[in-house]
């Protein structure tokens, strides 16, 4: 009884997480501010995307000629940079 009971709670929330998922594409309007914000830092290109409540670019090559992750709110102010090393 229990194995069918902890086999349900997972398979229902398993169908319940990606309806908290905040991923969407982004629209041509966030795309170019989003563009701008990264240029703005140093730095360009990468792979853009809206995930979670926050605008993520993967991979930007920066001035310094690292690649970084960063991070931008919804007001596409810079909130986090990391070096991918």
């Amino acid at each position: 009884m229990h194995r069918h009971l902890l086999a349900s709670t997972v398979l229902l929330l398993l169908a319940w997480h990606p309806a908290l998922a905040d991923d969407r594409p982004l629209t041509d309007d966030e795309r170019a501010k989003l563009a701008a914000a990264v240029s703005a830092e140093g730095c360009s290109g990468g792979r853009m995307e809206f995930d979670d409540g926050h605008f993520e670019v993967d991979d930007a090559q920066c001035g310094d000629g690292r690649r970084y992750d960063l991070k931008f709110d919804a007001s596409f102010k810079l909130i986090d940079k990391d070096w991918d090393d």
